[in-house]
């Protein structure tokens, strides 16, 4: 029999052509199937490593497809370098936000959102979508400096807050042909606090507000910085209008359109917020987020200022809707990584302010403390952390500590210092520590002569003592507003309270002096009056010259005032008695005249008054013990008696048998009491009673 022979190997298939798997990868780039192309580039790479086309487009992929770290592998391993640059654009919307519970700012992202293909721009916009701001920066500073590298560069320094260099390098690039370059360049100018440069730009560059939902967005937000929230509601609904056409058009879904537009239904409630129709305001955040038909951005601001509408009720309520923004995997609060990448630090800052505060309002201190440690990490050069480590130290009735960080604070940074020291004058003022928070307010220069600064000033040095600070203080602001040229002059209302508060103090010359310079100035009938009285204290003489310049009161010339004063006062007028028989029939005939409508007695139901039965019992009010027929329960004397420690033995009905013959033959030897005083005879009673029943027989 012949040996079978073995087949030979099978030869591996060869590789598809390279021409067909470029035509299958442009079909799943048609698609937007990212996994695909990823699939078919490696595909190609493996048969031609050096191929441009298949490591760009596998590069695009996976940062479309948010691999970000698998992108930034790819350039690094890449052989080539590419030199050429193309762009796409990624719709993102500016975000106006309600921080926290007391307080409202402007938050701003960028709109155009442009990727390289170039390694070293590619490395660089990675580094941009991982917030690797920084070494972004960095990296882009060894390219070669072109319209696309600047746009790049203007996306990183917007993320990095540097407003001013990024609109710098805009006004640039206004004369490159780059689409939308104005959309980009107002949100610019809104985060920046250039709002009112906003129209003007639009203008030099020829571009209606409402040439795209996108500018209509932020041009609306620019409206709202300088408070014109009408006007921008009406932006905001036609900018609503114009994208859902642009986007029908795309032939986008439902879903799609809402999702795309929902950035503005979030601005539109919030300025609806700002025109004082909170319900409204509160119903479209709550239909956001019920929905959950927006992004995470837009949900985040939805969720934020809903708790900052609500305040502090329903605290329970708004930490567990903040927690649906926390990183599942943390214990503690912290964002979740995909909103700590797109949201900028003001907009997390914001978060977590009023994460603290509703954490204070709930009474979870050691929460908040938690959360306040980690802060200054987060936010070093912000004034927000020191505020609210200086809250909790309050709230733990630590107010000197709090006064301590604040000082230091302001010291470190004087150019953040202003609202420090309101903090800290507010801190020291409630702690009853006067002369701190005279001294915390004495430091903001630009406030010192407004009125409520200079009354809050003096009211403080006087709970301090310091009655001439509480004179400098006066003196200072009459002295600022007498040299200013404004139209709102507060000098009057300064000189007014300066002299009142010098004649309370026994300073009546100088109070005389300043009155003499109100009634020059104002003429008022109050200026001349407190210049009579206070001139009266130390010269009648020149008081009543002063007097004479009043003007008489109408209806007194007929009274002679030396005769009013020898009058000894008003006599009292007795009123006639009436006598005590002409009440009596007074009253009688008020009696008669009033007649008391008889009513008939409503019965219960079923209850018959000619036969209404035994009386009831009028003791069934009262509890069962206390009533007279009370008779309490007899205790089973036979049951077993427990008594001792225990684990003590009870006996059993056999035993108390043999225990009553026991008792019986004690009994018949004149010693049953005896054995009464111990506990073996208290269980045997009941024998004994039966035995002293058979020997009477």
């Amino acid at each position: 029999m012949a040996p079978k022979s073995k087949p030979a190997p099978s030869q591996p298939a060869p590789p598809p052509p390279l021409e067909d798997l470029f035509t299958t990868l442009n079909r799943h780039i048609q698609a937007s199937a990212f996994d695909n192309v990823v699939k078919f580039t490696d595909q190609i790479l493996a048969i031609a490593p050096d191929d441009e086309d298949a490591l760009r487009c596998k590069v695009v992929a996976l940062i479309k497809n948010d691999r970000v770290e698998d992108a930034l592998s790819a350039i690094k391993s890449s052989r080539k370098q590419l030199d050429d640059f193309h762009f796409f654009k990624a719709r993102q919307f500016p975000l106006l936000f309600c921080f926290a519970i007391e307080k409202l700012a402007a938050v701003q992202k960028p709109l155009n959102c442009r990727m390289l293909d170039g390694n070293g721009k590619k490395r660089a916009y990675c580094l941009y979508r991982q917030n690797k701001l920084d070494e972004a920066l960095e990296s882009l500073k060894r390219q070669e400096r072109n319209d696309e590298t600047m746009l790049l560069e203007c996306q990183i320094l917007y993320r990095l807050g540097k407003m001013d260099a990024c609109i710098e390098i805009y006004q640039k690039l206004q004369n490159s042909k780059i689409d939308n370059m104005e959309i980009n360049s107002v949100a610019a100018l809104v985060m920046a606090g250039r709002s009112s440069e906003v129209q003007g730009m639009l203008d030099s560059l020829r571009v209606k507000a409402t040439s795209s939902f996108e500018l209509a967005f932020n041009t609306a937000c620019s409206l709202i910085a300088r408070k014109k929230y009408t006007d921008a509601e009406q932006l905001l609904l036609s900018g609503r209008r114009i994208g859902q056409e642009v986007l029908m058009e795309d032939n986008l879904a439902d879903d799609e359109i809402e999702l795309e537009l929902s950035p503005i239904a979030v601005q539109l409630a919030y300025v609806q917020h700002l025109l004082g129709r909170k319900q409204d305001a509160i119903e479209a955040y709550t239909d956001t987020i019920k929905r959950d038909m927006a992004d995470e951005s837009s949900i985040a601001v939805a969720v934020n200022n809903l708790i900052s509408l609500k305040g502090p009720k329903d605290v329970s309520d708004s930490l567990r809707k903040l927690d649906r923004l926390k990183d599942k995997e943390s214990q503690s609060f912290r964002l979740a990584p995909s909103l700590d990448l797109k949201l900028s630090a003001k907009e997390k800052e914001a978060i977590y302010a009023n994460r603290i505060l509703l954490l204070l309002h709930a009474n979870k201190i050691e929460q908040a403390r938690e959360l306040v440690s980690a802060l200054p990490d987060m936010f070093p050069e912000s004034v927000i952390p020191v505020l609210l480590q200086a809250a909790l130290l309050v709230r733990e009735n630590k107010a000197g500590r709090a006064e301590e960080i604040l000082a230091q604070f302001a010291t470190k940074f004087p150019e953040k210092s202003k609202v420090v020291h309101l903090a800290r004058a507010q801190v020291a003022a409630a702690a009853g520590h006067p002369h701190i928070a005279a001294d915390s307010l004495a430091k903001i220069s630009d406030i010192q002569h407004m009125p409520a600064t200079v009354a809050t000033l003096v009211s403080l040095k006087e709970r301090a003592g310091d009655i001439d600070g509480a004179a400098a203080v006066l003196d200072a602001a009459t002295k600022w507003w007498s040299n200013a040229m404004t139209e709102d002059n507060k000098l009057n209302i300064i000189m007014q309270e300066a002299a009142s508060f010098k004649l309370r103090h026994g300073k009546e010359e100088e109070a005389a002096k300043l009155y003499e310079e109100l009634v020059k100035i104002q003429g008022s009938v109050e200026a001349l009056v407190g210049l009579v009285t206070t001139v009266a204290r130390m010269d009648v003489n020149k008081a009543e010259l002063y007097e004479k310049q009043l003007k008489a009161l109408p209806g007194l010339k007929g009274i002679d005032v030396d005769s009013l004063e020898r009058t000894s006062g008003v006599k009292q007028v007795e009123a006639p008695r009436v006598g005590v028989s002409e009440t009596y029939e007074e009253g009688k005939n008020k009696t008669k005249t009033k007649k008391k409508r008889k009513r008939k007695p409503r019965y219960p139901k079923g209850f018959d008054p000619a036969n209404p039965g035994p009386p009831p019992d009028p003791e069934r009010w009262l509890p069962k013990r206390e009533r007279s027929t009370y008779r309490p329960k007899r205790k089973d004397k036979r049951a077993a008696q427990v008594r001792g420690s225990q684990g003590a033995v009870v006996r059993d009905k056999h035993d108390t048998g043999a225990s009553s013959n026991t008792s019986h033959s004690k009994s018949n030897q004149g010693t049953s009491k005896g054995a009464g005083q111990n506990a073996v005879s208290e269980q045997t009673k009941p024998s004994s009673k039966s035995s002293r029943k058979k020997s009477r027989n």
